[in-house]
């Protein structure tokens, strides 16, 4: 039903009872709010689609904010574009805020005192504070159809003016507002924009002015269907939660004195603004929520850890001492290191490099660490069985490859070729698990030498080496020599090997490659190449 005929069906019961709820609501906060006993900040997305770079940017700020100061952070879930909601998008949204170290001290599933913490569960605190504002004269009713507003729109386009609303609305007498409700004429509410001759004081910017009644017309703060707009619930809620500081993107730094006017309006102290500069894309261009490699989600199912993204995303906003800009800290550590004033307010750039290097970081600090390596062991054997299936079942020392030695081995051995461990999943890496069918040695056959004869020497060679002298220092040298013995140059003989073990035209030294397969797999591979030539 819409909000100008639902008005005249509720009760004066329900009234009452939303009255005092809103009184609780105020007692709890105020006080807080007048004293300054707690910073509390808030991340309120919307529940449109998955996290991104840019929002986990703002909400891990004041989280560390938040945390730097003894404060609160909360989460809130700003829905009321009921046109844009994707479904479970809220909760995908604390989830990875939660797989992100980034807890919420209340939230819609934690809870908390001035809940809810979800923006279309207060639409009748909404509803209450525009009646406010109706009393006090700072907003009005406007009957304004889609048609009139469509073709003055055009008009203004046409004479080349700012596009905004005209405010004719804001004149109309009462008698005529009587008349248009008595035909239960459709109407939203508008706020009366004032001009601003005072800047305020943006926390990463300093001085902003910005008279936004020259910009744009009395903008709508509820709709005809009853739910708010961004601009009036964003200010409704702040206060109501008690909210001392908002840290936001730049983006609404051009909406701030429209806010504050708000406050102005109630009659409320307002919080301090911070706004945090624009992260675009390495080549100069605005971030987009349809970047999917970007969504948080993503980076995580792709094997980054949470502490390498939020190490990636602090070295992209700045708020750090400079010289541990390429340091890679816990999340404990970046409260304690956390500076708001050193946010730099120039627009920075994404280098996707910096990830791969704060991921590796991670890597090689787990691999020092006896339980987070049997955690990445456990990880990687459950990756092959899931990635390779029967092809590691095809494997005939199947049990070999997948031990914990064999793993832990192989981590260490690739700990600096790889930035994660789903990187061992890769075609590169791929001739490590299972014995590769296609090694291309098809061409060989017409070579100026028999490669069956080289692959038997090769075979043999091996085979006589020690098996607590299986190095690959030892294995390069004993490959050599059977290259001079067959009359191969050096880089004839090895690529032979490379694609007999391996199937790669290129890759790692070939002693490496032997010496990480191991002698018995090492052969068994040259085994194989060698039947395909027979």
């Amino acid at each position: 039903m819409p909000w100008h005929m639902l008005k005249h069906h509720r009760s004066r019961t329900l009234k009452m009872l939303i009255l005092l709820k809103e009184y609780c609501y105020v007692q709890k906060t105020v006080t807080a709010r007048n004293f300054h006993s707690e910073i509390r900040v808030r991340f309120a997305p919307s529940p449109t689609g998955y996290l991104h770079l840019g929002g986990l940017r703002t909400a891990l700020y004041n989280y560390l904010f938040a945390r730097s100061n003894g404060g609160k952070f909360i989460l809130r879930i700003e829905d009321t574009d009921q046109t844009r909601l994707v479904t479970k998008a809220a909760e995908r949204l604390e989830s990875i805020l939660k797989w992100a170290e980034i807890n919420a001290d209340e939230s819609p599933i934690v809870g908390g005192s001035v809940g809810p913490y979800v923006q279309s569960q207060r639409i009748d605190i909404y509803q209450d504070h525009v009646d406010k504002l109706l009393e006090n004269g700072t907003a009005y009713k406007c009957f304004c159809t889609e048609m009139r507003l469509n073709l003055l729109k055009k008009d203004l386009q046409r004479r080349g003016e700012t596009m905004k609303y005209d405010n004719r609305c804001r004149h109309l007498s009462s008698d005529k507002i009587m008349k248009l409700e008595a035909t239960l004429t459709p109407y939203c509410i508008r706020f009366k924009l004032e001009d601003i001759q005072e800047p305020f004081q943006d926390l990463v910017y300093g001085p902003i002015l910005n008279n936004i009644a020259e910009q744009e017309g009395d903008p709508i703060i509820l709709k005809t269907d009853g739910y708010p707009t961004y601009h009036f619930a964003n200010v409704v809620d702040d206060h109501l939660m008690g909210i001392s500081h908002v840290l936001r993107g730049v983006e609404w730094q051009v909406s701030t004195p429209k806010h504050l006017l708000l406050y102005k309006a109630f009659g409320w102290d307002p919080p301090k603004f911070g706004h945090l500069p624009l992260i675009k894309n390495s080549d100069g261009t605005k971030l987009s929520k349809r970047q999917g490699d970007l969504h948080v989600e993503t980076l995580k199912s792709k094997g980054y850890s949470a502490k390498s993204v939020l190490n990636f995303v602090t070295n992209i906003g700045g708020g750090f001492d400079d010289k541990e800009h390429n340091l890679l800290h816990s999340i404990e550590e970046l409260v304690e290191k956390f500076n708001l004033g050193r946010i730099n307010p120039n627009s920075c750039k994404l280098e996707m490099e910096k990830l791969l290097q704060f991921s590796q970081m991670d890597l090689l600090q787990q691999l020092e660490n006896p339980v987070k390596m049997n955690i990445l062991v456990k990880k990687l054997q459950v990756l092959l069985q899931d990635t390779y299936g029967e092809k590691l079942a095809s494997n005939v020392i199947r049990e070999e490859v997948l031990s914990p030695e064999n793993i832990k081995k192989i981590l260490l051995w690739s700990r600096n070729r790889i930035c994660k461990v789903e990187d061992l999943l890769t075609e590169e890496f791929s001739y490590i698990w299972v014995v590769p069918q296609d090694l291309s040695l098809d061409k060989l056959a017409a070579m100026p030498f028999s490669p069956v004869n080289v692959l038997s020497s090769l075979i043999d060679k091996v085979s006589s080496i020690p098996d607590d002298d299986f190095s690959a220092e030892v294995i390069s040298r004993n490959v050599r020599a059977v290259g001079k013995n067959n009359g191969l140059k050096v880089p004839a003989i090895m690529s032979l090997v490379r694609r007999s073990v391996s199937g790669l035209k290129q890759g790692p030294p070939v002693g490496e490659m032997l010496e990480i397969l191991g002698k018995e797999s090492s052969i068994e591979r040259l085994k194989h190449a060698r039947s395909l030539l027979l």
